[in-house]
């Protein structure tokens, strides 16, 4: 995906832009890129005559820090129907192309037919293609399906694992597991990813069971488990559900993941909507976060648990919720970037180097046109999408 002039150019990368948001806005307009990092900020930045730089002339658009999505079926999800309904993986493209620099790629229900080792396969396909890319281990499934056959060893032993997901709760997918059963997944995830210097997310698909965040109230409450551990998702697909979500993140100083569902239906919300019925609960910004569940399926079952039809999740949503966060003025811009960036880094463990325009962080830029559109992608100083370039 990524050009070769891309591959090719000089480690020095120069980008004169109309603003700078990092997530707060700077006086600076020039960003240098050096080996993948970001070196200075300012105005007027130069480079000594004779260097090898790649000057980027962009005043008409404004510098975000790249957008991640921490839930994303890169290898693609479904199967609830058969071999017939298995989502199609998603590519390098169609990831940049709205802004997205950084994505965690998850199993879901289908872990037999696609496993951790193909996921593993797809994450390093896409940082191959220039997208930062990691993964949970494990899917829905109790015990969950490992790289190493040990949750530790898959969190000490391979970079690209950051924690475990995504563990299905409260769904009849799921494995029902057993409060015990969870707790003990959590803490083995705690102490492999302390061994490992990661956070160790674990991350946890919410069905519209009636427990609901139930199983993660009391993970909280009876043991010494922190909060940051957990992030439970999905958490607007009902509006019961929503409300117990922004219980749960005030009670206990928690992170909910919000989902841009496409058609969030009669029951569901959508991500914008869902957000600013948090906000109004009086959940802080810096602890709700938002994903696609892109290129997942979207099942529909009928009162008897039976599969009835589905269709395929995309990320376009996310970013229209979220332009439509800003155009609202729900949330001024500098706040709202935390939705899909800051605030996933800093929930992911991965906030010393992505979610901030800052000297010394991954050179992960996404640049914005007036109406908040993705024009341009940076991962690592690279450009991976050009609106220029699209098809």
């Amino acid at each position: 995906m990524m050009p070769l002039d891309e591959r090719d150019a000089p480690l020095l990368t120069l980008l004169r832009v109309g603003g700078i948001f990092a997530p707060q806005p700077l006086e600076a307009t020039d960003l240098l890129i050096a080996d993948g990092r970001i070196a200075a900020l300012g105005r007027d930045l130069a480079v000594p005559e004779g260097w090898p730089v790649r000057l980027v002339e962009a005043r008409d658009l404004v510098a975000v820090p790249a957008f991640i999505d921490q839930h994303v079926h890169v290898t693609g999800g479904g199967g609830e129907g058969g071999c017939g309904t298995r989502c199609p993986e998603i590519t390098a493209r169609e990831i940049a192309a709205m802004g997205i620099g950084t994505v965690v790629g998850v199993l879901g229900t289908d872990g037999i037919s696609r496993s951790p080792a193909d996921l593993l396969a797809k994450v390093r396909g896409l940082r191959a293609e220039g997208i930062a890319a990691y993964m949970y281990t494990g899917s829905y499934r109790v015990p969950p399906p490992t790289l190493t056959g040990d949750l530790q060893r898959d969190l000490a032993w391979i970079p690209e694992v950051i924690g475990l997901g995504e563990l299905a709760i409260s769904d009849h997918r799921s494995s029902q597991p057993r409060q015990d059963e969870i707790a003990r997944l959590v803490s083995e995830v705690r102490v492999g990813a302390m061994l490992a210097g990661k956070l160790g997310i674990c991350h946890f698909h919410v069905g519209d069971g009636q427990r609901g965040l139930e199983p993660l109230r009391r993970l909280l409450a009876e043991t010494e488990i922190p909060a940051e551990q957990l992030i439970p998702t999905h958490v607007n697909r009902h509006r019961v559900l929503l409300e117990e979500a922004a219980d749960y993140a005030l009670a206990f100083a928690a992170s909910v993941d919000v989902t841009a569902f496409e058609d969030p239906g009669e029951e569901g919300l959508s991500g914008f909507d869902a957000v600013s019925r948090l906000l109004a609960r009086g959940v802080p910004v810096e602890h709700i976060t938002m994903s696609s569940d892109c290129n997942g399926s979207l099942p529909e079952f009928d009162a008897q648990g039976n599969y009835i039809g589905m269709r395929v999740a995309r990320n376009t949503a996310l970013i229209a919720d979220w332009q439509r966060l800003v155009r609202e003025e729900v949330l001024p811009l500098d706040q709202a970037l935390g939705l899909i960036s800051g605030n996933v880094a800093r929930v992911l463990g991965l906030d010393g180097q992505k979610g901030r325009l800052a000297e010394g962080f991954d050179a992960d830029v996404t640049l914005l046109d007036d109406d908040l559109q993705p024009q341009q992608t940076f991962v690592a100083g690279n450009r991976v999408h050009s609106r220029d370039d699209s098809p």
